[in-house]
């Protein structure tokens, strides 16, 4: 059995009143920042699987809008629920005030294509600063602890959740890429 001197740290902090004594489970913290940089590595992509960055690298404008071989979703559609779909769960995260959009109609464009390259990019920047926004919420959160205005979900399957979403779906990227003939081998 390990020695609990090595885990449990005392930790003595000054203060207005004098002196406050915290004992610390110094592995317990370690794990959680293990945990959190493998989290935002999952979110970031890449590590097992092409990122959403790399399945949309060299993607010409014109490929985005087209549904090869009777698929369901052109690569646009895809990208757009991947905004919206994450966009959702960081909202819901933070925000208690927060209102899902209704399911499935709101959570994918009908359209097949953006109305234009700056629509395009505007997705693409959004997808990137909400990662980016929950990765920072990993940072200050008790990732087990129940988001109070939800049902049992916790930061943690949040974050499982976003990254198991967008892999699934830039997966899908890939395959229309493939099928038309656009994707490196």
């Amino acid at each position: 059995m390990a020695n609990p001197e090595m885990y449990y740290k005392p930790c003595i902090f000054k203060t207005r009143l004098g002196f406050s004594c915290y004992i610390i489970n110094v592995k317990a913290v370690e794990n959680n920042q293990i945990l959190i940089a493998e989290l935002k590595k999952l979110l970031l992509g890449g590590t097992a699987h092409a990122s959403l960055e790399e399945a949309i690298s060299g993607l010409p404008l014109d490929q985005i809008g087209i549904k090869p071989h009777q698929l369901p979703y052109s690569i646009w559609q895809l990208v757009e629920h991947i905004r919206i779909a994450q966009w959702d769960m960081l909202e819901f995260t933070r925000n208690p005030a927060h209102q899902s959009p209704k399911w499935p109609d709101e959570y994918w464009p009908k359209e097949l294509e953006p109305n234009s390259k700056e629509d395009w990019n505007k997705c693409l920047a959004q997808i990137s600063a909400d990662r980016n926004s929950f990765i920072e919420l990993l940072n200050g959160k008790d990732l087990f602890q129940p988001i109070k205005h939800g049902n049992g979900q916790t930061v943690l399957r949040e974050a499982l959740q976003i990254a198991d979403h967008n892999a699934y779906h830039t997966a899908e990227i890939i395959v229309i890429r493939r099928l038309l003939g656009n994707w490196k081998s």
